[in-house]
C-alpha cells in the first residue's frame, strides 16, 4: 500500500482532532510576595487561573515546584501545594480567580536565581450529561526568584548603620557648634555690658581740684 494513502488520512484525523483540542484553563500570571528572598525565609506565590471555556471549570490540584542549588553545590526539588482542604475550587466560564501558594526557602539554600514551575489540574463540567470530566494541566514557567547572598544583606546592614551613626554625629556636631557660637555671643555681650559699666563709673568719679 502507498505509504502516502495511509499517511493523508493520518494527518487528516489529527487535524480534526486538534482542532477540537481546547484550553479549559489558562495561568496568564504568577508574581511573588517579594523581589529578593533571603536563605530561610517563607513567602507565596499569588497565581492567576482563567477558565476561557463556555462552561464552568474547577481546580482539583495547584502546585509550585522549586529547584534549590543548596551551598553544598547539590540540587534539590521542592514542592509546595495550594490547600487541599479549599480544593476544588470552581471558576465560571469567562472569569480569573487568583490563589496563594505558600513556600518556604531552605536555610542553606545557594544565591542567585532559580525558576519556579507553576502546575494547576482542572476538570471541566458537561451540561449535557451533567458531569464533571478531566481536563487541562495549564503550567507556567515564566517566574523567576532571586535569593540574595546573606553577606550582601549583613554589608547593607553595616552601611545602613554607619550611615545614621555620620547622621548622629552630624546632628551632635551641629548641636555643640550651635552652643559655642551661642556661648561666644553672650560672652561678647557680657564684655560689652561690663565695659559699659566701668566707663560709667570711671566718668562719675570727681576730679580733684589744684
Amino acid at each position: 500500500m502507498d505509504r502516502k494513502l495511509v499517511l493523508i488520512p493520518l494527518l487528516s484525523f489529527l487535524a480534526l482532532v486538534s482542532t477540537q483540542v481546547a484550553w479549559a484553563a489558562t495561568i496568564p500570571s504568577a508574581n511573588l510576595d517579594k523581589t529578593t528572598y533571603l536563605a530561610g525565609q517563607t513567602g507565596y506565590i499569588i497565581v492567576t487561573i482563567f477558565n476561557d471555556k463556555s462552561e464552568k471549570i474547577r481546580v482539583t490540584e495547584l502546585s509550585a515546584t522549586i529547584s534549590y542549588y543548596y551551598t553544598s553545590g547539590n540540587v534539590y526539588q521542592q514542592k509546595f501545594f495550594y490547600p487541599t482542604d479549599l480544593l476544588p475550587d470552581e471558576i465560571p466560564a469567562g472569569e480569573s480567580e487568583a490563589f496563594q501558594i505558600s513556600i518556604s526557602l531552605p536555610t542553606d539554600i545557594a544565591n542567585g536565581y532559580t525558576t519556579p514551575i507553576i502546575e494547576a489540574r482542572t476538570e471541566l463540567w458537561r451540561s449535557m450529561d451533567s458531569r464533571w470530566l478531566s481536563s487541562d494541566w495549564p503550567t507556567y514557567n515564566r517566574l523567576k526568584l532571586y535569593v540574595e547572598s546573606p553577606y550582601k544583606a549583613q554589608y547593607e546592614d553595616t552601611q545602613q548603620q554607619l550611615q545614621e551613626q555620620t547622621a548622629a554625629n552630624q546632628s551632635l556636631n551641629s548641636t555643640m557648634n550651635l552652643l559655642a557660637g551661642t556661648t561666644l555671643v553672650f560672652a561678647a555681650a557680657a564684655g560689652v555690658l561690663m565695659f559699659m559699666h566701668f566707663a560709667r563709673r570711671t566718668k562719675a568719679i570727681p576730679v580733684p581740684q589744684a
